[in-house]
């Protein structure tokens, strides 16, 4: 699947927006679903968002469902996350992931390429 690189985190205030890119070989956003996922300090990591080959995307209802949005452009290789109307509860590090076709999108043992992280701080 090759290497996942994330970008675009930062240290924002409440209500501002970030996007974050995750750039990889062409081979894994043709074939394989990409997701969105954090961790905040001292707890565990949780699913954000995931995109299917399709285009059909699946969102953390319960935290991030409205706000933020996750896209893909496959002539550059990359998946975004428009994270809108951030709080300081969005504070995390946020990962790429690749995951063969047909997983559960929302189970991070579905997930077998990762990037390194990219920190996102929200700032009350």
């Amino acid at each position: 699947q090759g290497q996942l690189v994330e970008s675009g985190g930062g240290l924002v205030q409440a209500g501002d927006s970030l996007r974050l890119s995750c750039a990889g070989p062409p081979r894994a956003f043709m074939w394989y679903t990409t997701g969105w996922f954090r961790q905040a300090p001292g707890k565990e990591r949780e699913f954000v968002a995931a995109i299917a080959r399709s285009g059909h995307t699946a969102y953390n209802d319960e935290t991030v469902k409205g706000r933020f949005t996750i896209s893909r452009d496959n002539a550059k290789n990359t998946v975004s996350l428009q994270m809108n109307r951030l709080t300081p509860e969005d504070t995390a590090v946020y990962y790429c992931a690749a995951a063969q076709p047909g997983n559960p999108a929302r189970l991070e043992s579905s997930y077998t390429t990762w990037g390194q992280g990219t920190q996102v701080t929200v700032s009350s």
